[in-house]
């Protein structure tokens, strides 16, 4: 798989499903959010940012529920960075079941990166620019078709 495309392992509990016996919608939150942290250790040029100052703050997201996930099903969340704007950018998601690839989730995060000493967004151009754009890529089920 692309390296510029992170992969984190989820087994759905029985904490992770609601009265129906499926996985609760706000819990595919914590999936996805696991998958950017993944994501972000993953790529050191963005940890060593984030950790001197800057916070990334989601402000819009977007998620499609594709199938139901359930008790002990092995799912893969695939995130990467989809999309740099001028002041935004975007983060692809994707959640398969590990067994049959179906699609379970997908989703986009639009995201801002904040200076938290001063509370102003952050620019996504020069030295920003040089170090995230590298890595920005796309997710087969967000692909554009040919």
């Amino acid at each position: 798989m692309d390296s510029r495309i992170t992969v984190t392992h989820v087994r759905v509990r029985g904490f992770h499903l609601d009265g129906y016996g499926h996985v609760n919608h706000a819990r595919y939150l914590e999936f996805l959010e696991e998958g950017r942290w993944a994501f972000v250790d993953a790529h050191p040029e963005f940890a060593k940012s984030l950790a001197a100052g800057v916070a990334l703050v989601a402000v819009n997201l977007n998620i499609d529920y594709r199938r139901a996930a359930v008790m002990h099903d092995d799912l893969e969340v695939r995130t990467c960075l989809s999309r740099l704007g001028g002041r935004s950018g975007t983060v692809g998601h994707e959640i398969v079941h590990r067994d049959s690839g179906e699609a379970v989730v997908t989703a986009s995060l639009t995201f801002v990166l904040l200076d938290q000493r001063s509370h102003e967004v952050i620019a996504l151009d020069g030295e920003w620019r040089e170090r995230l754009a590298p890595l920005v890529t796309a997710l087969d089920s967000t692909r554009e078709p040919h």
